[in-house]
């Protein structure tokens, strides 16, 4: 396991090994005699016990404490007691959740990112205030509102608390572009700027189209049929629908898009908790996808309303599920915002597909052991061999049967039609340094910045970018140069290893940086075995 791996999982897990250390503490003072500062049995409740101990510790504590934190902290671990997705979500972090599943937040619409001390301007988000007032890739944000924002060590949580703010607010921006000696002066009035979840929408060829979605978010589905129609004025008649890496989100959106492909009356989920009666979500007549053929990519990163699409059409025999098996999220949560602004996300009901399974995978009060089990795929060799795979599915697995008689496997996850490995080639622990460390991004990004003007008189587009470009020896030698430089260590072995792997993912990086994630997928596309089985799986249709 890399350090930066163990790093970020010892953030995740922080709040759990604190709320287990306040539990121990509170489990050992039972055996400790107090002679001054002890309490009467009648001084607590039961109905407020939980009050009173707050108010013990704030009174008696031998330190001053925060009783807000102690609170949260309290908060989090009674959750964790209940199941690995109930969660608590402080005021100072509610408004960056959300925004994710609402899909817009209000700022001034730029990708941006910290080269050299500076914040580089990647690109003006299209539709956004600044796109719209001229400004462009490669322009440097020098001050904002007057104040330097160069040389200060700014740090990217910074420039987004600068930037962004209430709808119809101003921001003053100078700007450095390119050799010119005057600073641009632009007054940004901030405004809506959209998340998009639909992250790239392409044809693969004449015939196959390609939509790829990250979450499932409030405007999910519209922007997935604004992809289909695109994608259906170019001849599209064969669809692959890619949820790989898809959290989940809100559940509704999950439906309307699995409706899009089931015939109506047709069951697509049903939800059922202790205090929430069953309730059913029937297909209706809006499908614009029916007796079509689809394949869904999934894998061990597809989670929750991904599950409940992938679940819907495998059972309802529509489809051919391509990947692995996927997370296994089926517990249904509630939010509930609290009057300090911040919110509860409580489990109220559990998910079940047509047939009847119940995706959620086993869980105890070990959340480490819950959210490492993806990482135990690899070790075990799910991820990589497909006998493995199917020996872990079918064991200690409930079997169902579609309508076709088509036998399916509950448990944990949905497990795909067609297995397909993880793709290992060219990936070194070498790789992933460069990767972790943003040491691509900053290079592609710098190899746009200066051959900017060049890139865009002779590639219009990106199907000529595709067809035409490609790093050469001088390039990759300079990248090497560049990955030294910011502190990676040159391993000749790995680097001979990861070439090829290094290169197209640099190729990628740079298509990203003229044509958004579209152009970034439409590079990875042709060396991505999972879509190239489901050209194959077309073809057979």
């Amino acid at each position: 396991m890399s350090n930066n791996e163990t790093r970020a999982r010892t953030i995740i897990y922080l709040p759990l090994i604190l709320s287990i250390v306040l539990i121990a503490g509170i489990y050992l003072g039972k055996f400790i005699h107090f002679d001054k500062a002890g309490f009467g049995a009648g001084e607590f409740s039961n109905n407020n016990k939980v009050e009173n101990i707050l108010d013990y510790i704030e009174n008696e504590y031998v330190d001053t404490i925060s009783r807000e934190k102690l609170t949260e902290e309290t908060i989090i671990s009674m959750l964790q007691q209940l199941d690995p997705h109930s969660q608590y979500i402080p005021a100072s972090e509610l408004q960056e959740v959300n925004e994710s599943l609402e899909g817009n937040f209000s700022g001034i619409g730029v990708e941006f990112n910290i080269i050299n001390d500076t914040i580089v301007v990647v690109s003006a988000i299209a539709g956004g205030p600044s796109e719209t007032l001229g400004i462009t890739a490669g322009d440097r944000i020098v001050k904002v509102d007057g104040k330097a924002v160069t040389g200060i060590k700014i740090k990217n949580s910074d420039v987004v608390k600068r930037l962004r703010g209430v709808e119809g607010t101003i921001v003053n921006v100078d700007i450095k572009r390119g050799d010119q000696k005057q600073l641009l002066h632009f007054k940004i009035k901030r405004g809506e700027i959209p998340i998009t979840s639909v992250d790239a929408a392409f044809m693969l060829n004449s015939e196959v189209g390609y939509i790829k979605i990250s979450r499932f978010a409030s405007k999910t589905f519209e922007e997935y049929l604004e992809a289909f129609g695109k994608l259906a004025n170019k001849g599209m008649n064969k669809l692959i629908l890619d949820l790989r890496g898809n959290p989940g989100g809100y559940l509704n959106a999950a439906i309307k898009l699995a409706d899009e492909f089931i015939p109506k009356g047709k069951l697509i989920v049903y939800t059922e908790g202790k205090a929430r009666p069953k309730e059913s979500f029937i297909a209706t007549t809006t499908g614009g996808w029916e007796n079509k053929h689809v394949c869904i990519l999934i894998d061990e990163g597809s989670a929750s309303a991904s599950e409940i699409v992938a679940g819907a059409l495998q059972d309802n025999d529509i489809g051919t599920l391509i990947g692995r098996r996927s997370f296994g999220k089926g517990l249904v949560q509630e939010q509930k915002d609290l009057p300090d602004g911040s919110a509860i996300r409580l489990t109220i009901a559990r998910y079940y597909t047509p047939t009847g399974r119940s995706i959620q995978r086993p869980y105890s009060n070990n959340l480490d052991a819950y959210y490492e089990e993806v990482y135990d795929r690899y070790q075990n060799g799910e991820l990589t061999n497909q006998d493995s795979s199917s020996k872990h599915v079918k064991k200690d697995s409930l079997i169902y049967k579609t309508a076709k008689g088509k036998i399916l496997y509950g448990g944990g996850g949905i497990t795909p039609d067609i297995f397909v490995p993880l793709d290992t080639v060219g990936y070194t622990s070498y790789f992933s340094e460069l990767v972790n460390s943003g040491t691509l991004n900053k290079y592609a990004f710098k190899y746009c910045d200066v051959h900017r003007r060049m890139l865009k008189e002779k590639f219009k587009t990106i199907d000529s970018f595709k067809k035409n470009f490609e790093l050469g020896e001088s390039e990759m030698t300079e990248f090497l140069q560049f990955s030294i430089q910011q502190g990676i260590k040159e391993n000749k072995g790995k680097w001979a290893k990861s070439y090829q792997q290094i290169k197209l993912q640099l190729t990628a990086q740079i298509a990203r940086n003229f044509w958004g994630s579209e152009g970034f997928y439409s590079i990875l596309e042709s060396k991505d075995k999972s879509i190239l089985k489901a050209i194959e799986v077309m073809n057979k249709h």
